[in-house]
C-alpha cells in the first residue's frame, strides 16, 4: 500500500461582497478554500481496471497526475485522420481490425473517416483503441462524461473487456458512479468518500445489478436512412417481400434488422425464404450482446410466422455471433469463389472467373441455416 495526498487551494477574493457573504454564515474563507485528499492504495499488483472516481474538484485529475506524471492525458488521437490510419505501422490490418472491434467500434464506415466525424463516444472507443495498440498502461480522464448514460455503460462494457483480453493496464477517470457495475474494476479509489476498495478477487464472480431495457418491435423501411452509413454494404434494400424490425431503448430506434426474400416463391406448399440482412446496431450502443439479440429475436420471430430462414453475408463479426449460437444456427458452407478451374482434354488447365451471383468477388462469404 501506498499512501498520496493531494492539497488543493483555491484562491478567495478579499473584495468588499465576497468578504460580506463569507460573514453573513461566519465562513472561515481559509479552511473553505482547501481540499485535502489522502487515501491508501494498492496500484502496483498486477491489475487491469483501475478506476479513479469523484465528483469535479474532488481532486482525481491532480492525484493520477501525481501518480502517473503531468503528460499521462496526453491524447494520442488525431481528428483529421482516419483511425485505421493512425495505428502503428508495423500492425498488420487484421491486428488493427481486431482492436477496433474489441472496443466496440465495430462500424467499418466509422474506421475509413476522418476521427472529427465520429459521435463523442466513437472518439472515445477511437482514443481506447489507440491506447491498447500502444501502450501497456494507460490513464483517460473524464471517460463517458460527455455521452449519453446508456452509451456510457456500453462503452465501459466493452474497454473492460478489451483490456481484460489483451491484459493491459488501464485507469480510468469518471465523475459518474453509474459506470462502476459495467467497467467492474480491480481496484477503486473514490475521492468522495476517500476511500479505496481492492476488488481483484472479486471481478470475475461480481453479478451486475444494474439492467438496461431494450425491446424488438416492427420498423418502416424508411428508419434504415439513419443506419445505412454504418453497414458495409449498398445503402439500397433489396426488392421484393422485405420485413423490417427495430431494436428500441426508451422509445429511440438503437438498431436495424431486415429480411428479404432473394428468390421467387415457386412453391406455395413449402415455407417462403427469407435471407437476415443489413443488420445495424448504432456505434455508440456496440458491446452489450444487441446484434446477437436483434439477429436471433427476429429470426425466432420469423420462423413463427411461417418463414425458413437463411443467411449469407461477408461480416466476420456476424460469422463469430452464429458460430457461437450452435442451438440456433447452421454453418452450411464458406465460399470464396475467385476462379473456377476446369481440366481440358489435353491436360492443360482452364481458369475462368466466375462472378458471386450477388456478392463480391475475393470476398469470403458464409451461409447459415436458422435452426431454432
Amino acid at each position: 500500500m501506498e499512501t498520496f495526498e493531494v492539497i488543493l487551494k483555491s484562491p478567495v477574493s478579499n473584495s468588499f461582497l465576497c468578504q460580506k457573504a463569507a460573514d453573513s454564515l461566519d465562513i472561515n474563507t481559509e479552511k473553505k478554500s482547501v481540499h485535502h485528499l489522502k487515501i491508501s492504495a494498492d496500484i502496483k499488483t498486477d491489475f487491469n481496471i483501475g478506476l479513479i472516481i469523484g465528483s469535479s474538484g474532488s481532486g482525481k485529475t491532480t492525484l493520477a497526475k501525481q501518480i502517473y506524471g503531468g503528460e499521462c492525458f496526453e491524447t494520442l488521437l488525431k481528428m483529421d485522420i482516419p483511425i485505421i490510419e493512425q495505428f502503428p505501422k508495423d500492425m498488420e490490418y487484421k491486428q488493427c481490425a481486431n482492436i477496433l472491434n474489441g472496443v466496440g467500434l465495430t462500424s467499418v464506415p466509422c474506421w475509413i473517416r476522418p476521427v472529427y466525424t465520429l459521435s463523442n463516444g466513437q472518439k472515445s472507443r477511437a482514443e481506447a483503441a489507440l491506447i491498447l495498440a500502444t501502450k501497456s498502461e494507460a490513464v483517460i480522464d473524464e471517460w463517458t462524461s460527455v455521452v449519453d448514460r446508456t452509451v456510457a455503460k456500453a462503452m465501459s462494457n466493452c474497454v473492460q473487456k478489451a483490456a481484460r483480453k489483451q491484459n493491459k493496464k488501464i485507469i480510468l477517470l469518471s465523475c459518474h458512479y453509474d459506470v462502476v457495475e459495467w467497467l467492474n474494476p480491480d481496484w477503486i479509489i473514490d475521492c468522495n468518500k476517500q476511500e479505496y476498495i481492492d476488488r481483484r478477487s472479486l471481478w470475475q464472480s461480481y453479478n451486475r445489478q444494474d439492467k438496461l431495457e431494450f425491446e424488438i418491435r416492427k420498423a418502416e423501411r424508411s428508419s434504415w436512412k439513419m443506419f445505412s452509413k454504418y453497414h458495409y454494404l449498398s445503402e439500397n434494400l433489396a426488392g421484393g417481400h422485405n420485413e423490417f424490425f427495430g431494436l428500441f431503448h426508451k422509445n429511440e430506434q438503437i438498431g436495424f434488422q431486415c429480411f428479404s426474400n432473394y428468390v421467387p416463391w415457386a412453391n406455395k406448399a413449402k415455407p417462403k425464404i427469407m435471407h437476415f440482412n443489413r443488420t445495424v446496431i448504432h456505434p455508440d450502443y456496440v458491446g452489450l450482446g444487441l446484434g446477437s439479440f436483434l439477429i436471433n429475436e427476429t429470426s425466432l420471430i420469423m420462423k413463427k410466422n411461417g418463414f425458413k430462414v437463411k443467411g449469407k453475408f461477408s461480416s466476420a463479426p456476424v460469422y463469430k455471433l452464429l458460430i457461437n449460437c450452435k442451438e440456433l444456427w447452421k454453418l452450411k458452407s464458406i465460399d470464396r469463389k475467385i476462379k473456377k478451374e476446369k481440366t481440358n482434354l489435353n491436360g492443360s488447365m482452364n481458369r475462368t472467373k466466375v462472378k458471386n451471383k450477388g456478392f463480391r468477388e475475393k470476398i469470403k462469404t458464409y451461409s447459415f441455416d436458422f435452426i431454432g
